[in-house]
């Protein structure tokens, strides 16, 4: 994520407010930090990109940014483990174009980076991403209640997590074979 597309980014955010909401992390009363502008989120992204702990990548659909996966805390040494979140324009989801950005993130990690575990955290309310860690056989390993502060409060997550092993060939291809299978 660069400086050339914070006009997008803020356009997608702005219109997708209340579609995002739910789902976004949100500071807990009494923290001292403050949200933070697109300018300083894309440099803290480039930052963390730069020092191995984090890779932002935008998710485009012909040509145009309509979302954004963000692989994060990434732990090296003994662990090699990051934790991945996404999120889409509402006009573009139920295309299939999250879990393929999504596919295409974690086989990256896995291949080119030289993670050995990939984990995401959904609200159980939360049926579109769900349906993304379903469609890509990530396995459900618990819950975490009042995980993480979102929309206001402390929210409860299920806990997904995939490692290099249970995935022989890529996660691309398990999306696609699940694309075919539905034609």
């Amino acid at each position: 994520m660069s400086a050339r597309d914070a006009t997008a980014w803020r356009e997608i955010r702005g219109r997708n407010r209340d579609w995002l909401i739910p789902w976004e992390a949100t500071l807990p009363p009494g923290s001292s930090q403050q949200p933070q502008s697109f300018r300083v989120t894309a440099r803290d992204l480039r930052r963390h990109a730069r020092s191995g702990r984090g890779l932002p990548f935008v998710t485009t659909y012909d040509g145009a940014m309509v979302g954004q996966v963000t692989v994060s805390g990434i732990t090296w040494g003994s662990a090699r483990s990051a934790n991945l979140g996404y999120w889409i324009d509402r006009a573009f989801a139920g295309r299939n174009i999250t879990t393929t950005a999504v596919a295409l993130v974690m086989d990256h990690c896995f291949t080119t980076v030289g993670l050995h575990r990939i984990e995401v955290a959904v609200r159980p309310e939360n049926t579109a991403s769900l349906r993304v860690v379903h469609k890509l056989g990530l396995r459900q390993e618990g819950e975490a209640p009042r995980y993480l502060h979102i929309d206001g409060d402390w929210r409860d997550h299920l806990l997904f997590g995939v490692t290099r092993e249970e995935v022989p060939g890529s996660l691309l291809s398990r999306v696609l074979e699940s694309h075919q299978s539905q034609d």
